[in-house]
């Protein structure tokens, strides 16, 4: 049984959301963040990346960026741009991307799920990035950005967020500067509150698309807390972290490309051979985009190639071996051009699909890299089997679009002062 919980939420005014909302502080690096914030100095990255408005050199892990974090949260209250909702309330979020429309139910989820696996990962997370999520929530007293959550898809669920959007008009409504509209609906009605609390207790699981750190730091939170007062407190605001919630029908997986910066000793003569050996190689005359699993598109020396893999080389009963991330890492990634562990190899790089095949040739021509591969996007029923079955994806397997805007609605641990 999943539980969702409604929570108070701090949000924008309407018509300065456009400006305060804004892409997830890991989707960027500190000069990309202080450009933006210099350019809209409403945008919450000054919360999430808040190094990004302190002097060039400041160590980003350091107790006056934790610090500075919570000092710029408490100012859009104190100025008024954000307010906190006087009850728990849902929300109900919907991005429209192009032609591909996600909607989803932002709410509090469990960390007592999330640690008995009613929540289910399928990513390894790194310890110095869960302490960084620990030190922003705790100093913070906040979550300020959602974990990207997805479950199996029930149509009464999802008709019954279309009849409360139907019912209300959108408190947030605008086209961010990507081109995704986000649209924002507040549900504060107790009546229906319990109607969505009682429909996703029919929901088996969740699964984690996007947020593991998240994750595992708001149970660092808890687990800290809960040491502190000397016992658990489930009704604590800290024993739940923030999610937006998708129907797996609704989710996108963009493909996530490789680049990597040599040849390993090799000429591109050589290396064409190395990858006949356990791949079909076949000349293509434009950027190749794979359409079907088990083929890849390779940008070298200025030319695309169709790879497809041969019969024989990977176990198709295995989830983790048939992956096609899997598939190139293991018959050409770590054998032809020795990357051993892509999670730490400086040599490979990755490019999501959101940016396109001309990326990857603007990498190779730019002289840096060798050879640039196009993936077929990894599927959500892919990622589901796998956390189901209690194991661990690739690295940098998947690639989720839109991204999820921070500061849409923040998760305060604690009712927030004016003081700081």
């Amino acid at each position: 049984m999943a539980i969702v919980r409604p929570f108070r939420g701090f949000r924008p005014n309407g018509e300065l959301a456009e400006k305060i909302a804004s892409l997830p502080y890991d989707v960027m690096d500190t000069e990309e963040a202080r450009s933006k914030i210099e350019a809209n100095p409403y945008s919450f990255l000054t919360v999430t990346k808040s190094e990004a408005t302190m002097p060039e050199g400041v160590d980003p892990y350091s107790d006056e960026v934790y610090a500075k974090a919570r000092e710029n949260l408490v100012k859009y209250a104190a100025s008024g741009k954000m307010n906190q909702d006087k009850q728990p309330c849902f929300y109900i979020y919907r991005q429209r991307m192009n032609q591909h429309i996600q909607i989803g139910l932002v709410a509090t989820a469990s960390v007592e799920e999330y640690r008995a696996g009613i929540i289910k990962r399928h990513e390894l997370t790194r310890t110095e990035k869960e302490q960084d999520r620990v030190r922003h929530i705790t100093e913070a007293k906040a979550q300020t950005g959602p974990v990207f959550l997805a479950y199996k898809q029930r149509p009464e669920i999802s008709s019954y967020m279309l009849k409360l959007m139907a019912e209300r008009e959108p408190a947030i409504n605008f086209i961010a500067e990507d081109g995704v509209r986000n649209t924002l609906y507040v549900v504060d009605n107790p009546l229906e509150i319990q109607e969505i609390v009682r429909l996703f207790r029919a929901v088996p699981a969740f699964y984690i698309a996007d947020g593991h750190h998240r994750c595992a730091g708001a149970m660092r939170v808890a687990d800290a807390f809960a040491e502190k007062k000397g016992e658990k407190d489930l009704s604590a605001e800290y024993e739940y972290f923030q999610a937006v919630i998708f129907p797996d029908n609704m989710m996108e997986i963009l493909d996530y490309n490789r680049i990597v910066t040599d040849l390993a000793g090799n000429s591109e003569a050589s290396f064409l051979e190395a990858v006949k050996e356990k791949f079909d190689v076949e000349p293509a005359r434009k950027a190749f985009h794979p359409e079907e699993h088990h083929t890849f598109g390779m940008y070298l020396g200025g030319n695309w190639y169709k790879l497809k893999a041969k019969e024989g080389i990977y176990d198709p009963d295995d989830v983790i071996a048939s992956l096609d991330v899997s598939i190139l890492q293991d018959n050409l990634l770590a054998p032809v051009l020795k990357i051993g562990d892509p999670r730490t190899d400086s040599r490979i790089d990755f490019v999501g699909g959101i940016r396109g095949l001309a990326e990857l040739e603007r990498k190779v021509d730019g002289g840096k890299y060798a050879v640039a591969f196009s993936m077929y996007p990894t599927l959500m029923q892919e990622v589901m089997d796998i956390a189901d079955a209690g194991k661990i994806m690739p690295p940098k397997s998947t690639w989720f679009e839109p991204k999820l805007r921070d500061g849409m609605v923040v998760h305060l641990l604690e009712d927030i002062g004016l003081k700081f």
